[in-house]
């Protein structure tokens, strides 16, 4: 068996959701994408896909092995392009999308940076706090925040993220500081409105007693929808309101790092901060990864991996 190739044919069934399908893109007939399939699966010695007559679907080993498989492919395709493209210069155009906010902050500064290191490149950047359709819609790279969804898209961890409380100096003067997330509830929270995305309401880790004898105890997370006299459906008006000394906000660190450091803003309920989540980098799964793409990832990387980056005022 031929691994690497098994390997890309199951990634492309998954991806298309059809053995047809995915034979045809590859030129080659369905019994024989079928084969490699099953002899992957005799290898592994575990189902990776149910498949039926009308639809083929991933078993949850084989979602869990899809996710490797994405990201083996990716690096064996930088691996070749780093010594076939003939040296490190992008050209072509590069289409990228990113959420509103963490876009205009975080990732539009970077575009004419990245812009003026290869003349050959043309860039565009859309904005949007939809999820938009990368391959559907013609994108390279969509860079999001926050957990994905299960998806047949290949994603690379550009950066940590948290979300955590934040309010002015005067304001916790004036108003006191809670000591417990269920404190809020004494308090002005400044919160989306009911038409926004965010859903679930602020995330904290709180503690509860193991049911094991001696276990100690296990965090979990848990979701509070707090109230208060303003809201609204734009993420950066609660930030301006916040900054004004209106109340306490629920904010992303990409947001508000450069007040915490500058000490215009202060977290609370430190102790009860949900786990991180992550920074992403999107793109649909290619045979060969375009040069282009693969530099801006890994520009974006460096940049958000730099000391005090988070801190700095980007826009």
């Amino acid at each position: 068996m031929d691994k690497l190739k098994a390997i890309e044919s199951f990634v492309s069934v998954a991806a298309r959701g059809s053995l047809t399908a995915a034979a045809t893109a590859e030129g080659v007939a369905p019994a024989i994408m079928g084969r490699r399939i099953d002899a992957l699966e005799a290898h592994l010695a575990v189902k990776l896909l149910v498949r039926t007559t009308r639809r083929i679907s991933l078993t949850h080993e084989g979602s869990a092995f899809l996710e490797d498989c994405q990201r083996l492919l990716t690096d064996f395709a930088n691996a070749e392009a780093s010594v076939t493209a003939g040296g490190v210069k992008a050209s072509g155009h590069l289409r990228i999308t990113a959420p509103a906010g963490f876009g205009r902050r975080h990732v539009a500064p970077l575009v004419p940076r990245f812009r003026a290191l290869h003349d050959d490149l043309t860039m565009s950047l859309n904005l949007s706090d939809r999820v938009v359709d990368i391959a559907g819609e013609g994108f390279d790279c969509a860079v999001r925040v926050g957990d994905l969804p299960d998806s047949s898209l290949v994603a690379v961890r550009l950066a940590e993220n948290r979300r955590l409380c934040v309010a002015t100096p005067k304001y916790l003067e004036s108003h006191g500081t809670p000591a417990n997330p269920s404190d809020l509830a004494k308090f002005d929270c400044l919160t989306l409105s009911s038409d926004a995305s965010q859903t679930r309401g602020w995330a904290f880790s709180v503690s509860k007693a193991s049911v094991a004898p001696d276990a100690g105890l296990q965090l979990e997370v848990i979701h509070l929808k707090p109230g208060g006299p303003l809201d609204c459906s734009d993420g950066q008006v609660l930030h301006d309101w916040c900054l004004a000394g209106y109340g306490i906000a629920w904010r992303s660190t990409w947001e508000v790092e450069a007040e915490i450091a500058s000490g215009a803003l202060v977290e609370v309920l430190q102790d009860f901060a949900a786990p991180p989540n992550g920074i992403y980098a999107l793109f649909p799964q290619a045979k060969h990864l375009p040069l282009r793409v693969r530099l801006w990832i890994d520009f974006l990387k460096h940049h958000y991996g730099q000391p005090g980056f988070w801190q700095l005022k980007q826009a």
